[in-house]
């Protein structure tokens, strides 16, 4: 049986100071989340390993992520950080890259004012060193951001990279015009580069969302990618906005239940167990 694998979930502690994303004032996000308060979920089903993902734009939380591995044998491994913007954390990333659990790093390209960020010639540094240390790229971003990321992977088309969150297509906001648009983007993803994809976040994308709300956008992943190309992840804690991770765990598996189990244990650990190395 292929071993179950969560490929995207976080641990934190708001009060380490550096989660500048984080609505302070909510009651779900604001609150430290360790591995002894995931630990029911995974047991429920049967899940054996986890793939720890930063959520802090800063290498002393990856630190803190790597402590938290070390402790944690349901942790896989580690998606971290480094400051694209300063060459001198090539040294960071050489030092990480050691770490046995150490997997790859995740710039917040979401919460970049430039759409252009990943282009620019200042950080390209970066995406080369991804590549010499043999470490993966966790690609965060919004449909606006599919033709850049189509140009940064077909131009390191050696660099392993996973598209989070089915890229967050705009599911509360649904139109035609938008779902061609992201649907196009990641058809073209899919055909024409190596990129693998997470089936995570779509919960957070919809404002009360129904299984039928989330159906095409699955589903288009799911055919565009196939399923050796897709691996889900619960995204836990922050689908506790819109979901528990029991809700969300059963929805995935209702939207994945025309596949063959084979294809099954692709989406629910083998791809993200082949992706990752762990």
């Amino acid at each position: 049986m292929t071993e179950r694998i969560d490929a995207h979930q976080h641990y934190w502690h708001p009060l380490r100071g550096d989660y500048d994303w984080m609505p302070m004032d909510n009651s779900v996000l604001a609150r430290p989340y360790g591995p002894s308060d995931l630990a029911p979920h995974l047991d429920t089903h049967g899940i054996a390993r986890t793939i720890l993902v930063q959520a802090a734009a800063t290498v002393q939380e990856t630190e803190y992520m790597l402590g938290i591995a070390d402790a944690t044998p349901s942790v896989g491994g580690v998606v971290g950080w480094i400051d694209f913007e300063r060459p001198v954390d090539l040294q960071h990333l050489k030092r990480l890259a050691k770490h046995p659990k150490f997997l790859g790093v995740r710039p917040m390209i979401q919460d970049i004012p430039d759409d252009g960020w990943m282009l620019r010639d200042d950080v390209q540094w970066g995406y080369q060193a991804i590549i010499d240390y043999d470490l993966t790229f966790d690609a965060l971003g919004f449909p606006r951001h599919l033709a850049n990321f189509h140009t940064l992977l077909t131009r390191y088309p050696d660099m392993r990279v996973v598209i989070d969150h089915c890229m967050k297509p705009q599911i509360r906001a649904h139109t035609p015009e938008a779902f061609g648009h992201w649907a196009d983007g990641m058809t073209l993803l899919a055909d024409t580069t190596n990129a693998v994809c997470k089936l995570s976040g779509l919960v957070t994308e919809a404002d009360g969302w129904t299984l039928e709300d989330l159906r095409p956008y699955a589903h288009h992943v799911l055919d565009a990618f196939g399923p050796d190309r897709v691996m889900w992840g619960s995204d836990w804690p922050v689908c506790l906005l819109e979901a528990s991770y029991d809700a969300w765990r059963k929805a995935a598996e209702d939207l994945t239940a025309h596949l063959s189990k084979d294809a099954r244990d692709s989406v629910f650990g083998g791809t993200a167990a082949a992706f990752y190395r762990i």
